[in-house]
């Protein structure tokens, strides 16, 4: 299957009218909210346990995941977002 770029789906001009618009739009987000967590590190050795690896942590970090994600893409986007979920 080709893959298609936004390029030759919609024109700049066609995609900027539509994005201006999203700041009078209220869109409601009904799903998870969840907390992504991401850990950053290196690996060095192999356990001997387990074939794992083990992981020396260098930092960690959490940003919003699932429907949070969504609203945070549409709060991006200047629309106003109402959020409902678990």
């Amino acid at each position: 299957m080709e893959r298609k770029r936004l390029k030759d789906i919609i024109s700049l001009k066609k995609f900027e009218k539509i994005i201006s618009k999203f700041e009078n739009v209220k869109i409601g987000v009904m799903g998870d909210v969840m907390l992504d967590k991401y850990i950053w590190g290196e690996v060095r050795r192999i356990s001997p346990e387990a074939p794992v690896p083990v992981v020396e942590v260098l930092r960690e970090n959490c940003v919003l995941g699932g429907a949070g994600n969504v609203a945070m893409n549409i709060k991006s986007l200047d629309g106003k977002v109402l959020i409902c979920g678990c």
